[in-house]
């Protein structure tokens, strides 16, 4: 008896991404190892969670098989455009000062003023070829000229209009405005795709690439080639979803009604429509991967798959969206392969935004400001045991024009632990070795002594400037011996979708 269409369609791409994965493995694949720095390429999603990438075969089988997934990976923000301004910058919110995605409290026209150094600058400054082709910030280029091209990039590929829609959408093509149109070949992310192939394969080593695809944020456009993927799939049913005692939360989760049919109904379409929305970053990084190998320049490149912030999808009665202080909003994915990576291992040391930047310019000798506040990920690449934090920071402006959204909070994350104080004064306190799925908020009965502590830690971190943050992030009495964990366990293969 035949297999269905959609397992055919599931074994011939899994047969293809394996065959990749043999291909572009082992010593050299016939390509001698390029000597001197290496090249680095970043991949940021947008509001992608941590919980799916075994679902799409050239990320798993490319990058998350052949490299080091870090388990324990925070957002300083739980929204775009703080963020992102995190990762450009290695600041903290409270320090960089973007609170949001619009003006005047945050967004590109905010951002601007810090562009002098940023990692693109860095990273130039040193003598890489560099290039960010995707989404930039909210509200680019709002009191800019639409040919405007920040410093730092040699090569800038930026929408200028109708960032999320996919199709119908302007470029600044080193700033030269193209209009794309509403065919087959003019989806964003195959646009990208190729100019990301042409980068990586032409022009000179080395080159540090920021490649921004705006999948998987919604409306979650996905190229017609997919649209059959995922049919009839659900949102996970995670132990929160929906969740059904609420009583012990701030006021702005307690009045949240039980979910609708209607609303369950949304978050399994949102949700298939994301996934979807995936394979076109999926079938990204397979061509990216081919490109690096068919150049010989493979071996010399570290390749870093991440996202901006990630989405919850009925959690805790929420309808589908991100900036809370949980961990389907504030933990994402992060995987990277390359030059003395061990392929199959995992990081469950807390590691954050912030330190992106630094770690892009350790690998390529660029040197970082005074102003940095993350620290260099390059010890725990290469599975080296070192000193690391026990705390990670993250920060929240609620902005008039979110009414959907939390009141500001600030929060710490450690190893055990969330720990969230409001504006509002209220508190939450999960136990993630008793509660991993933060169901109970104990902060009201929680030992005295441990919120004093928690409470102590976090205003310092909150406080904290440039390197000072690195001793505020590993300052607490449980940081005694913190060291950076490194395991070596394989990932299993991918189910069929």
């Amino acid at each position: 008896m035949p297999l269905p269409q959609r397992f055919r369609r599931w074994w011939a791409g899994t047969a293809v991404a394996l065959a990749a994965c043999l291909m572009l493995t082992g010593a050299a694949h016939g390509v001698p190892a390029q000597s001197g720095r290496p090249n680095v390429v970043l991949i940021l999603t947008d509001d992608l969670d941590a919980a799916s990438l075994e679902r799409f075969p050239h990320i798993w089988n490319l990058l998350v098989r052949q490299g080091v997934s870090f388990s324990r990976f925070f957002v300083t923000n739980p929204w775009c455009c703080p963020s992102r301004s995190s990762l450009l910058r290695s600041e903290y919110m409270h320090s960089h000062q973007v609170e949001s995605n619009r003006a005047p409290t945050g967004g590109f026209p905010r951002f601007r003023l810090l562009e002098p150094s940023t990692v693109g600058t860095w990273m130039r400054d040193a003598g890489y070829r560099t290039g960010l082709m995707g989404k930039y910030l909210n509200q680019y280029p709002k009191g800019a000229p639409r040919s405007y091209v920040p410093p730092g990039w040699d090569e800038w590929d930026v929408p200028v209009t109708r960032l999320y829609q996919e199709y119908g959408y302007a470029l600044n093509e080193n700033g030269a405005v193209r209009q794309y149109g509403h065919e087959p070949g003019d989806y964003l992310e195959d646009v990208l795709s190729a100019k990301a192939d042409r980068f990586v394969r032409e022009g000179a080593d080395p080159f540090f690439l920021y490649l921004a695809p705006v999948a998987p944020h919604l409306p979650a456009h996905y190229a017609p080639r997919h649209a059959d993927a995922f049919t009839g799939e659900r949102a996970p049913r995670t132990p929160s979803f929906d969740q059904a005692d609420l009583s012990a939360e701030p006021l702005w989760l307690r009045q949240r009604t039980p979910l609708p049919a209607g609303d369950v109904r949304r978050i399994d379409r949102v949700y298939r429509d994301r996934m979807r929305a995936m394979l076109g970053v999926d079938d990204m990084v397979g061509r990216l991967v081919s490109s690096l190998a068919a150049a010989g320049k493979l071996d010399n490149t570290y390749i870093f798959f991440t996202s901006d912030n990630g989405f919850h999808l009925g959690q805790h009665r929420l309808r589908p969206g991100k900036t809370t202080p949980f961990e389907e909003d504030i933990r994402v994915p992060m995987v990277v392969r390359g030059p003395g990576v061990r392929a199959g291992t995992s990081v469950t040391a807390l590691s954050s935004t912030v330190d992106l930047s630094p770690t892009f310019a350790d690998l390529g000798e660029a040197a970082t400001p005074p102003f940095a506040e993350g620290r260099s990920l390059v010890p725990l690449l290469h599975g080296r045991d070192v000193p690391w934090r026990d705390a990670a920071l993250i920060e929240f402006v609620h902005a008039a024009y979110s009414p959907g959204c939390p009141p500001t909070y600030n929060a710490l994350r450690t190893d055990r632990y969330t720990y969230v104080e409001y504006e509002t004064g209220e508190r939450q306190l999960y136990d993630l070795y008793e509660d991993p799925a933060e169901l109970r908020n104990v902060a009201a009965t929680a030992d005295p002594g441990l919120i004093a502590t928690l409470s102590a830690r976090l205003a310092l971190l909150h406080a904290c400037e440039g390197a000072a943050c690195r001793v505020a992030d590993s300052a607490g009495p449980v940081a005694v011996g913190v060291h950076a964990e490194v395991s070596v366990t394989g990932p299993r293969a991918p189910p069929p979708s």
